[in-house]
């Protein structure tokens, strides 16, 4: 993955209104979720909802399903792990990493 492309999708998500809308989507798994539970679950405006779906799709996050006359949205799982990997690739490449929160150094 490119810089230019992980800070796109981390500036997408830097949204409170598409990061709560991901983080949804992300708990209804590999079946996704059809836009009007989506809108209902988060109580948001249809063109709220459209236009930050808009954005986390553009950035490959997200994507869209036509079933019928139904849109299921959902989390594009590999994009979001390479997402991760990428922030965490070079983990302590020029040095030892902090321990963890809360764990003593040398703590399993």
């Amino acid at each position: 993955m490119k810089n230019d492309d992980a800070a796109a999708r981390l500036e997408a998500l830097g949204n409170p209104t598409r990061l709560q809308i991901y983080r949804t989507l992300v708990r209804a798994g590999d079946a996704g979720m059809p836009v009007g539970k989506l809108q209902a679950k988060l109580d948001l405006a249809a063109s709220t909802l459209s236009h930050h779906l808009k954005t986390l799709i553009n950035v490959g996050l997200v994507t869209q399903e036509r079933q019928t006359t139904t849109l299921i949205c959902r989390t594009d799982y590999d994009m979001m792990r390479g997402l991760v990997d990428f922030l965490v690739a070079e983990c302590c490449a020029d040095g030892a990493c902090a321990p963890a929160r809360g764990k003593k150094v040398g703590a399993a």
